[in-house]
């Protein structure tokens, strides 16, 4: 009777649980750690600042050298 009862839970029980096992640690790693949360919103508020660096150069450009956007530039 204890082989029968063996063999059930290895059959059945078992895969369901490691199952179960790995679609919990799945579902973890779908959502970020507040760690990567925070690096990535580090990330954005740095992207921001260059990008308006960039818009104020552009200006600033416009302003000193017209057409300056049309010109062929040799590198």
């Amino acid at each position: 009777m204890d082989g029968i009862i063996i063999a059930l839970v290895a059959v059945l029980i078992a895969p369901f649980a490691i199952l179960m096992h790995y679609i919990t640690k799945w579902k973890e790693m779908k959502s970020f750690s507040p760690e990567d949360e925070a690096s990535i919103g580090d990330m954005r508020s740095v992207a921001e600042r260059l990008d308006n660096r960039i818009i104020t150069l552009e200006r600033i450009l416009d302003d000193d050298v017209p057409n300056w956007r049309s010109r062929d530039h040799d590198l």
